[in-house]
């Protein structure tokens, strides 16, 4: 669990770096060009979308792990808009939260539950 948080806040701290010079260098305008991108139809466009049906995967994970509760969707939107910035710091405080149990991480503490109420 240690080497995963590791990679987490590595992760996490290129992006904002990263980030943070994009922005710097070319300003917020990261929507038209996603989409102006995938519009066009070469290679970018294709990595977009790509990159978009991931997000959409994780958004209806996150969703789907907290049991499409209220919370579930607000925090599946962060996850749509949020990407890796949002995925790191979620996947960090779940680790913290679950003191190491990926089951509890992956599966939601509640259907965790289920599972040891059921055996």
């Amino acid at each position: 669990m240690t080497a995963f948080r590791i990679l987490l806040i590595i992760l996490l701290t290129v992006l904002i770096g990263y980030t943070g010079i994009v922005i710097a260098n070319h300003g917020l305008g990261l929507l038209n060009v996603f989409l102006g991108d995938i519009a066009v139809m070469g290679w970018p466009g294709q990595f977009n979308l790509d990159f978009m049906f991931m997000l959409i995967l994780s958004a209806l994970w996150v969703a789907w792990r907290h049991q499409f509760s209220a919370s579930g969707i607000l925090l599946s939107v962060l996850a749509l808009f949020g990407g890796s910035l949002f995925l790191t710091i979620y996947l960090l405080i779940l680790s913290w939260q679950s003191k190491g149990n990926m089951k509890q991480v992956l599966l939601g503490k509640a259907r965790v539950q289920e599972d040891l109420n059921a055996a």
